[in-house]
């Protein structure tokens, strides 16, 4: 073991064993700590945890939208801009006030479905962490064996309960809801009666921008982003803090997806491969048929073969915007000689 380790080592059982780990001396005892249920207290007083799951994506999807729509009103981040402000009007086919109606709509229709999820659910409660904690040591001892159990320490245990379980849960229904989104995404695409009543809704924006990330149909809207985190809710046993971070965050990823920006500072765009300009391609007309994959990963795309061919040459993972930029410029460069070399052929056939 070397020095940094032990001195980590050392630190967590200053910490476990100080004042303010004697709350967790019961792990030391051979008698499984008794329950005492009580109430969970809120995290905003007079606000229930499942309540303040239904508020807090759409609070956060209005407040993003609204810092990228300030950059949008004011020119003020142009140089990251995706595509000039001019576009936003000559190439969408939908006006922002029917946007806003729309996207008014889908935040509706979410809320009320989770109202009536939260009436199925039962109480919050706490008092029972000391009495889990305790049988997990007992398992993990169990399951590695005597001679292994020593390297356990019990606040790795504590650690893990509190915080490494939730981080499973919520990476496995990240996984699940992308896996969910690509495949009815894909599915809306290659049916072409299920894209003309539904998905094409979306495409109206052929230049996304923030406030748009959830204009849909609502149909499409409930089934691909309300029921598809309302399952992977239950199939991982989500707690009301936990659907908080799940919803929360993928609210705010999904605006940044359609955010129109690549921002130097932005971690979405930063941490994530599936990002603006990802999404942005399958946007065009000519990305339609490529980049389903949404709102975290790329690996559908990939095991489908449905990135989009210019990534494919680039040889990455991410494209910057200078990448894209270059490339939307010579995609129009290339538009323009076609259409000259068409003229010309049209005016010696008028000959």
């Amino acid at each position: 073991m070397n020095s940094s380790t032990e001195a980590v080592n050392a630190t967590a059982e200053t910490l476990f064993n100080g004042a303010a780990g004697k709350q967790f001396s019961f792990m030391y005892s051979s008698v499984a700590p008794a329950k005492h249920i009580v109430p969970r207290p809120s995290l905003v007083e007079g606000i229930p945890d499942g309540i303040l799951a239904l508020i807090a994506p759409v609070v956060a999807y209005w407040v993003v939208s609204g810092f990228f729509h300030l950059l949008d009103t004011f020119n003020l981040a142009e140089k990251y801009r995706i595509h000039p402000s001019a576009e936003v009007k000559s190439r969408n086919k939908a006006g922002r006030l029917e946007v806003l109606r729309e996207v008014i709509l889908q935040h509706c229709i979410q809320t009320l479905f989770g109202l009536t999820a939260y009436k199925f659910d039962a109480e919050s409660v706490t008092g029972f962490e000391a009495y889990e904690m305790w049988h997990l040591k007992k398992d993990i001892y169990s399951f590695i064996g005597p001679q292994f159990a020593s390297m356990i320490k019990d606040q790795w245990i504590v650690l893990f309960y509190k915080y490494g379980l939730s981080l499973i849960k919520l990476s496995l229904a990240f996984i699940f809801v992308d896996t969910w989104q690509f495949f009815l995404h894909y599915l809306m695409h290659y049916s072409s009666t299920l894209y003309k009543k539904f998905h094409s809704r979306h495409h109206q924006l052929y230049v996304p921008y923030a406030y748009g990330a959830l204009f849909n149909a609502p149909t499409e809207g409930f089934l691909l982003d309300t029921l598809g985190t309302g399952i992977a809710m239950i199939v991982t046993r989500l707690s009301p803090r936990e659907q908080i971070v799940l919803f929360t965050f993928a609210t705010m990823k999904t605006v940044d997806d359609h955010c129109g920006y690549v921002l130097p500072f932005d971690p979405f765009q930063i941490f994530f491969p599936n990002n603006a300009v990802y999404h942005d391609i399958h946007h065009q007309e000519w990305g339609l048929k490529s980049n389903f994959a949404q709102p975290f990963f790329t690996f559908w795309d990939t095991v489908f073969g449905t990135r989009f061919p210019a990534l494919k040459e680039m040889n990455t993972k991410k494209v910057n915007i200078h990448q894209y930029k270059q490339f939307l410029l010579n995609r129009d460069e290339e538009r323009k000689v076609k259409l000259e070399k068409m003229k010309k052929v049209l005016e010696k056939d008028d000959e």
